[in-house]
């Protein structure tokens, strides 16, 4: 692919930075993701990883710096204005309604996106083209036949399937998944993986995980954030060779030959 073949950047974040007191937590971070991108975003705990995804989605106001979606500036707008222009995330702790369905929680993101959130519940399954998203949405996740189970009672690996479903149905051009597979048995992770594996091809994916195992089969590019800078932005390959990251962060992982 030629130069001016390349996709312009769907998301990017320019000189982001944020004190807490006198302490910087967000030291001057950029970085960019282009249509289809699979970023990791790795570093120890401190990093400021947590601090920089609250600053893009716009839940934390930065001191500085410039958040993009599609070359626009979206400083000015809330989190909810961002998942509108397409900047949706999904959380290290799953956040649904325990008396609510799989069903009515992808319809709600559905409606919420369509600007027919009013119209709620008693309804939704009447709308042949919100019950046509549902279905698409809980099928290609493995969740169909939960779809009328109340969240309570499904089990926690299916909790985080579900909202990735959520985020999903939002229809987002950037996502950004915060330890998908945290709490998450090991039994149930390769449902985590799969799902991982069939996101939308054109969508342009950041995760932060601790996970390094499914850091280096997700990623095809790995940013490592220490003391709230970034360390390294590179090939997943390349990281554990890097000295200051072998410092800071991966230790015995690297040295064990994980990422060759």
């Amino acid at each position: 692919m030629s130069a001016q073949d390349t996709p312009a950047p769907v998301f990017e974040v320019v000189h982001l930075a944020k004190n807490f007191g006198g302490l910087r937590v967000t030291n001057d971070v950029s970085l960019s993701l282009r249509p289809g991108d699979r970023m990791a975003l790795i570093g120890p705990n401190g990093a400021g990883k947590t601090t920089f995804v609250n600053l893009v989605t716009g839940a934390l106001k930065a001191d500085a710096g410039e958040v993009r979606l599609n070359g626009e500036s979206v400083n000015r707008l809330d989190p909810i204005g961002r998942v509108r222009r397409g900047l949706v995330r999904s959380f290290q702790v799953t956040r649904l309604f325990l008396e609510m369905t799989p069903a009515e929680h992808v319809a709600l993101a559905v409606l919420q996106r369509t600007g027919r959130s009013g119209r709620m519940f008693g309804n939704f399954r009447a709308m042949p083209d919100v019950m046509e998203e549902v279905e698409e949405q809980l099928v290609a996740l493995g969740l169909h036949d939960l779809m009328h189970r109340k969240v309570r009672e499904i089990a926690y690996g299916q909790q985080r399937l579900l909202e990735i479903a959520i985020a999903l149905a939002l229809k987002p051009r950037v996502l950004l998944l915060d330890e998908p597979a945290a709490g998450v048995p090991q039994s149930d992770t390769g449902r985590i993986e799969q799902a991982l594996a069939g996101l939308p091809a054109s969508l342009a994916v950041l995760m932060i995980e601790h996970d390094m195992d499914l850091v280096f089969r997700f990623a095809k590019r790995v940013v490592v954030l220490a003391a709230g800078a970034v360390i390294f932005d590179g090939l997943p390959a390349d990281v554990a060779r890097d000295d200051r990251v072998r410092e800071a962060y991966l230790g015995s992982y690297a040295h064990a030959g994980h990422a060759a």
